[in-house]
């Protein structure tokens, strides 16, 4: 046996002769449960792929569409965020996928499996960096509209692009601890996040996570933007007084709205949709006997989440008008349209025009 077999093996037989055996069988994500869980477990698994394809389509049109009109220069952090869901929405059907094929775990390989893909590792990886990512940019909102001076100064090229490693580097090392502490093949069978050395650590753990990723960013939500819509309808009632003087400060004015408007319902569908993963997440480390992995509720609020890697896109699709330009260009009916009116109105022939109704 080689070297890190005999680490794995080490490792799997101290998580068997501890006090948690009786947990897992309760509460494992992937334990053998009664025939009506496996069944609402087999149709999540296949709803999550779904999602996870819809959501990769989705954000790759972003990014390509961002890319198009030169808003990811523009926009690092928010294009970031949008690389971001793409990567998640990728390693969930990744994911799912796997866990539909029902793998037997044995070996090493069957443990490094575990650990980086069907322990979900690598997803959450991905969502707890966007978490961060999104908290940076409510922070470069926040400075450029309610202290632009002080943003100009501070806010440099190379501030942002280590806001974006950080949420990269941050949310991997963050996640890589926790699943390989709490994650181990039993009866090759993977066990993620249920192996805990003490109870004590699995309940402050539960009430840190809830506070820190939902809690915590839900109240600098509200105060930043809460702050910022203040300082921009003062803003507006002052330039009112203008007219149509200052047309150029204005649009530079309209076009930030626009982008802090983006970014109020980006945060307020995180809140509507992490909310239930949250809440459930925190009841299953303080109370784990009446709650386990298995549940239809933990599949529900699992699925909301998921969601929310889909649903992000259409938000940006909508609001930044950039990109929504790029997207409509791409709708066949409607370059049909445009090119059959350019004729009509030379005068040179009557194209009819195709029955299409695009809206965004």
């Amino acid at each position: 046996m080689t070297e890190a077999g005999s680490k794995v093996t080490s490792h799997l037989f101290v998580v068997m002769t501890t006090a948690q055996t009786s947990q897992l069988q309760s509460t494992g994500a992937n334990t053998v449960a009664s025939s009506s869980s496996n069944g609402a477990a087999f149709y999540f698994q296949c709803a999550v792929v779904v999602i996870g394809v819809l959501g990769a389509v989705a954000n790759g049109l972003i990014i390509y569409a961002m890319i198009a009109s030169k808003q990811h220069k523009k926009q690092l952090l928010i294009f970031n965020q949008n690389v971001f869901d793409l990567c998640s929405s990728l390693v969930l059907v990744t994911t799912y996928t796997l866990k539909l094929c029902n793998i037997r775990l044995s070996g090493v390989l069957g443990y490094w499996l575990c650990v980086i893909i069907l322990s979900e590792n690598l997803l959450w990886c991905s969502i707890s960096g966007s978490v961060i990512n999104l908290l940076s940019i409510t922070v470069e909102r926040y400075l450029k509209v309610v202290y632009p001076a002080l943003s100009k100064k501070v806010l440099h090229r190379w501030v942002i692009w280590l806001a974006m490693v950080f949420a990269w580097i941050a949310g991997t090392v963050y996640m890589m601890i926790l699943t390989f502490c709490t994650t181990a093949v039993i009866d090759e069978v993977c066990y993620g996040y249920v192996v805990w050395n003490s109870r004590v650590g699995e309940v402050i753990h539960g009430v840190w996570n809830f506070m820190t990723f939902f809690v915590v960013v839900v109240c600098f939500f509200i105060f930043c933007y809460g702050r910022m819509l203040f300082v921009i309808r003062r803003q507006a009632s002052v330039m009112a007084g203008y007219g149509g003087s200052n047309t150029v400060q204005i649009h530079l004015h309209q076009m930030q709205t626009n982008v802090v408007q983006t970014m109020i319902l980006v945060s307020a569908l995180y809140v509507i949709t992490w909310a239930p993963t949250g809440v459930y997440y925190l009841l299953l480390n303080i109370n784990y006997s009446k709650w386990t992995l298995l549940d239809t509720g933990y599949y529900i609020a699992v699925f909301m989440l998921f969601f929310y890697l889909c649903a992000n896109p259409f938000i940006y699709a909508t609001k930044l008008n950039p990109v929504r330009r790029v997207l409509l260009d791409l709708i066949p009916c409607k370059k049909s349209q445009q090119g059959g009116e350019a004729v009509e109105m030379n005068g040179t022939r009557n194209v009819p025009q195709p029955n299409c109704n695009v809206g965004l």
